[in-house]
C-alpha cells in the first residue's frame, strides 16, 4: 500500500473518460489499497482512480461510516436536490456552491466484480455524483453557481 499523488488542475488528464475495469486482480486491488491510503492522507471524502492518475472507472467514498469501494459505477436513481459548499482534492483551496441531487442510488462493482446496490443523502449523495462525474472528466467546477471565499483568502 501506497501514498499516491493527486493530480491536479491543469493535468489534461482529468478531462478524460475513464475505461471500464473488466479485471478484477492483484493490481485493483493494489490501487484501491493505494486509494484509500491516499484519501485518509489528504483527509478527503471522496477519490476517482482519474485523481492519481489512473483512467479506470474507479471510485471510493468514506463519508464517515465507511469505506465504500464502487468499480464501474453507474447512478440508477436521483431523488431531489440540495444546494451547498464543495470542493475537491484535485483543485487545492478552492471551493463552490453547487446543486445535486439530495438522495442517489448507485449500481458498482465491487473489488471482485460482484454487482451492488448502494444509496446515500445528503453528503454521501453529493459525494457518489461528485466522484463519478470524475470518471467521464467532469470535474465540479463545471457545476458551481457561486465561489466560496473563505477569511483566509481576502
Amino acid at each position: 500500500m501506497a501514498i499516491r499523488k493527486i493530480v491536479t488542475v491543469g493535468d489534461p488528464v482529468l478531462n478524460k473518460k475513464s475505461r471500464t475495469v473488466e479485471k478484477f486482480d492483484a493490481r485493483l486491488h493494489a490501487l484501491l489499497d493505494d486509494m484509500k491510503d491516499t484519501l485518509v492522507k489528504s483527509d478527503g471524502v471522496g477519490l476517482a482512480a482519474v485523481q492519481v492518475g489512473v483512467l479506470k472507472r474507479v471510485v471510493i467514498v468514506d463519508v464517515g461510516d465507511g469505506l465504500i469501494e464502487l468499480i464501474n459505477p453507474e447512478i440508477t436513481y436521483t431523488e431531489d436536490e440540495q444546494e451547498g459548499e464543495e470542493g475537491c482534492l484535485s483543485v487545492p483551496g478552492k471551493s463552490g456552491i453547487v446543486k445535486r441531487p439530495m438522495t442517489v442510488k448507485v449500481r458498482a462493482q465491487n473489488r471482485d466484480g460482484k454487482w451492488c446496490l448502494y444509496s446515500g443523502t445528503e453528503l454521501k449523495a453529493r459525494c457518489f455524483c461528485h466522484e463519478i462525474d470524475h470518471l467521464d472528466g467532469i470535474l465540479y467546477t463545471s457545476h458551481v453557481t457561486k465561489w466560496v471565499v473563505h477569511k483566509d483568502e481576502k
